[in-house]
């Protein structure tokens, strides 16, 4: 299907920022510099990238069209998917606090952000390994080529709408210079 294999190739782009802030969180471990520049392309990519685009392809068309084709919502696999979605917006907006009290002079709150960029790393892991290997196929195996066809034209739709024509390439070129700043 094209629109799972759309959903692993943003996967991948996903985990290379996990290992950039894998990178990030031994700087604030270490009381090294912090490029606040890097930190807000970093939100950005996680706030708008990972939970709006990404997963707002997931929420909104593929788990309907799984329950259209007799899975239930809260059950898992869709409600272990729906749950850790959730999960991970509480720890983005643990970052994002850390972030704002560590810039405005509270380096006691570095310890805090790094735990919390562990847990989020860990829980984005193991998560996109749960949707590669269940979900994923679990849709592959289901939805019929119309429905594919159907989910590819919405994901298209959606980046459109939400955040906007070229936006995903520019989001493809900023983990290419954190990439090139923290795992070189």
């Amino acid at each position: 299907m094209k629109a799972t294999k759309e959903l692993i190739q943003e996967h991948e782009g996903i985990e290379i920022m996990l290992r950039v802030l894998l990178a990030l969180a031994g700087k604030f471990e270490n009381n090294e510099k912090i490029v606040f520049e890097h930190t807000g392309g970093i939100l950005d990519f996680l706030r708008t990238f990972v939970d709006s685009c990404h997963h707002g392809k997931e929420e909104e068309f593929l788990l309907p069209a799984l329950q259209a084709a007799g899975f239930t919502r809260y059950e898992p696999p869709l409600g272990d998917v729906l749950r850790e979605h959730e999960q991970g917006r509480i720890l983005m907006s643990r970052f994002k606090d850390g972030l704002e009290k560590y810039k405005a002079g509270d380096r006691t709150s570095a310890a805090g952000i790094s735990r919390t960029i562990s847990a989020y790393v860990s829980l984005l892991t193991r998560h996109i390994a749960r949707e590669n290997a269940v979900l994923f196929p679990l849709a592959d195996d289901r939805l019929e080529a119309v429905h594919d066809d159907e989910l590819v034209e919405a994901f298209a739709r959606l980046e459109r709408e939400r955040i906007g024509v070229g936006k995903h390439e520019e989001f493809y070129a900023l983990l290419e210079r954190l990439r090139d700043a923290y795992l070189v």
